[in-house]
């Protein structure tokens, strides 16, 4: 076994790789470069290492670098993460050169299946099902735009070294082949320094089917069951589960004993994924294979019991696998949860800045419920322009599939962050959403079921009494508390403090009447209702915990004047608590209005201005690209809301911007 090992990564995936080594007792190294001085990776190992400028092309990205960290270190082993160098045969090779061992599998796998054009050809070669398209390299638009025409719309423009949904265009028509081949050759050349694309056709309302392999140097390889990933945005990942609602047992042994074949032709000899795209029928065709550990790995750790970073170092130091294809057993079900800087309210665009506050829910099994928090960041830390998005990975286990979704809901309600716009309430309302309850799913679900966007769930009905009646004790909570302070003149005795209040919610205002009793608060409607709240909430937290009427709730609270935010499980109100008087008062305030952006493009999020598309004076119709701004590795194109007129260029090329700077004015 090896007595040092070498991370070529950073963020969650380091941290993790870090943890596993450290229970096996292998000495680690972290790698870091300017931006990540200070990074959580780097501190958790036990040395570290600076590689570089904060671009990945100038450090993470830099073979001879990692080797050099190696040889400086006497590391004997590199652990790539994903990502970054994780799928390049030639960082595996030049590892070999140098005597040390890449824990992952051989260069000659990883250039039969890592690259996605020459393992479709391997995989018809084998009479592997593929999806039809055309395996060679496409050089030009028109090129691109002459095979979607052959095999159909729509059609599926892929980067062949991409990774991540980064270099990846669905298209519809030849115009969007001929946009969408330019946009994912410029994504693939700055994500993975590779801009050669491909195009197949795309198989409309399928699912995203994965089947985990692990392969020793001794010709054995088993699979460890499924991973469903179909709920995607932009060709990403955001949730994952495992099993897959889809699949029943003898589908799932010959999409296993297809990606166990698959991986035995190659010489398979490490962790790596085979995916399919599933017809909701069961029908599978094999899509590409993974020559790593995937990003979604926990889940399938929680429902197998098997650790794969530990599985990956015990291969690739020559040990034999101890684990039998009769010996994996799935046990409950496994849901994930990907928490990215990002705002869903902007269309999903990147946030960047300092994590003011981290307080992700507790780690740990209570009840048969596992929680489980794979992250790379820390509180006061910065989130990057630089690198993916990805905050934490937030996982539950439970022995069935509603029981891992609610106990996900329920983390998520304790997940708070503060400091950077994130999809947190995003993905609790997915996780109420009774068409993912029901596991019908399919890679556009979220555009099916989001189509214009995401925007939190006001509250009405019963969750808006619940969401008042924790208003309502955070607000007589801290009013006991201010009751307290010592030096104050003590009205008389006969004097009772009031405890009628006005919960305003939007525009809904609710009379409520607070009522201390047997160690609850009971909270009186007007209307007659009442709610029994019990819980040990103080100021100090950021998270509100306890009982309504006996059922858990949690709910994360921010204070903004007069009253608190409140986030619970997708819905996100402004909840403001007066007496009756303040709120009579309250009614006569105006409102303000919002400004006027209409006549300006506003930079949607900070990053970087790749293009101007056009010129002072020009004129451009609804729909038209104006301009293409870079952020976090992902081209975004910013088009005309409406006929315009462009009076004034305030950016240009190169220009780097904060969110909501303004692009151009329109006259």
């Amino acid at each position: 076994m090896f007595n040092k090992i070498l991370i070529a990564n950073r963020g969650e995936i380091a941290c993790r790789v870090i943890k596993t080594a450290r229970r096996m007792g292998i000495a680690t190294v972290a790698v870091y470069s300017d931006a990540d001085r200070d990074a959580l990776h780097a501190e958790m190992a036990d040395e570290k290492v600076h590689i570089g400028p904060a671009p990945a092309a100038e450090s993470y990205l830099v073979i001879d670098k990692i080797v050099a960290a190696c040889k400086q270190t006497g590391a004997e082993a590199v652990h790539p993460g994903y990502g970054f160098l994780s799928e390049r045969a030639a960082f595996a090779q030049a590892l070999k050169d140098n005597g040390i061992v890449f824990i992952g599998p051989n260069p000659k796998a990883i250039e039969a299946m890592g690259d996605k054009i020459e393992s479709k050809k391997f995989a018809n070669a084998a009479k592997v099902s593929t999806v039809p398209g055309f395996l060679g390299i496409i050089e030009s638009p028109e090129h691109a735009v002459k095979i979607a025409d052959e095999i159909g719309y729509p059609g599926m423009i892929k980067a062949s070294a991409g990774g991540g949904g980064k270099g990846m265009r669905i298209a519809w028509s030849a115009g969007e082949v001929a946009e969408g081949f330019a946009r994912a050759k410029s994504e693939a050349a700055s994500s993975f320094g590779d801009d050669r694309v491909f195009v197949e056709k795309f198989i409309v309302n399928p699912r995203h089917i994965e089947i985990q392999v692990l392969g020793d140097k001794h010709g054995n390889v088993i699979y460890l069951g499924e991973r469903e990933c179909s709920i995607q945005r932009r060709n990403q990942k955001v949730i994952e589960e495992a099993p897959s609602p889809l699949l029943d047992e003898a589908t799932r042994r010959k999409m296993g004993e297809q990606a166990v074949a698959l991986a035995k032709a190659v010489g398979y000899d490490s962790a790596g994924t085979v995916e399919f795209v599933a017809g909701q029928d069961r029908s599978f065709f094999f899509l590409e294979m993974n020559t790593r550990l995937q990003v979604e790995h926990p889940v399938t750790e929680l429902i197998t019991g098997v650790d794969l970073v530990e599985q990956m170092i015990r291969v690739a130091a020559g040990e034999r696998l101890a684990i039998r294809q009769s010996d994996v057993k799935l046990k409950g079900w496994a849901v994930e949860s990907r928490i990215y800087a990002e705002d869903p309210t902007r269309n999903f665009l990147p946030s960047v800045g300092r994590l003011g506050k981290y307080r992700p829910p507790a780690e740990g099994v209570e009840n048969g419920v596992t929680v489980r928090n794979d992250t790379g960041v820390f509180e006061g830390g910065e989130i990057s322009i630089y690198y993916d998005p990805m905050i934490a990975k937030l996982v539950t286990h439970a022995p069935d599939r509603a029981g891992a979704i609610e106990s996900q809901a329920r983390a998520l309600d304790r997940f708070y962050i503060d400091g950077i716009r994130h999809n947190i309430a995003f993905l609790t309302a997915l996780m109420e959403h009774p068409r993912w309850r029901e596991g019908r799913l399919s890679t556009g679900f979220i555009a099916e079921e989001f189509p214009d966007g995401f925007a939190p769930h006001s509250a009405d009905g019963e969750i808006a009494d619940r969401i008042a009646a924790v208003a309502a004790h955070v607000d007589d909570v801290l009013n006991a508390r201010k009751r307290q302070i010592s030096g104050q003149m003590r009205p008389p005795q006969a004097l009772q403090f009031s405890r009628e209040r006005t919960v305003e919610i939007g525009r809904a205002h609710l009379e409520v009447t607070l009522e201390a009793q047997d160690g609850a608060l009971v909270v009186r409607f007007s209307a007659g209702r009442s709610h029994r709240v019990v819980s040990d909430w103080t100021p100090a937290q950021p998270v509100w915990t306890g009982t309504i009427d006996g059922a858990p709730f949690d709910a994360q609270i921010r204070p903004i004047l007069n009253g608190h935010q409140i986030d619970h499980a997708g819905v996100s109100v402004e909840a403001r608590i007066y007496t009756r008087r303040e709120a009579a008062f309250a009614r006569l305030m105006p409102e303000k209005k919002a400004a006027d952006t209409s006549k300006t493009l506003l930079c949607p999020m900070p990053g970087l201005v790749k293009t101007i598309l056009v010129g002072e004076g020009q004129e451009a119709k609804a729909g038209d690209p104006l301009c293409i701004v870079e952020a976090m590795k992902m081209e975004n194109v910013l088009r005309a809301e409406r006929d315009v007129t462009i009076s004034k260029l305030n950016a240009k090329p190169g220009d780097s911007l904060a969110v909501d700077a303004v692009i151009m004015e329109f006259a």
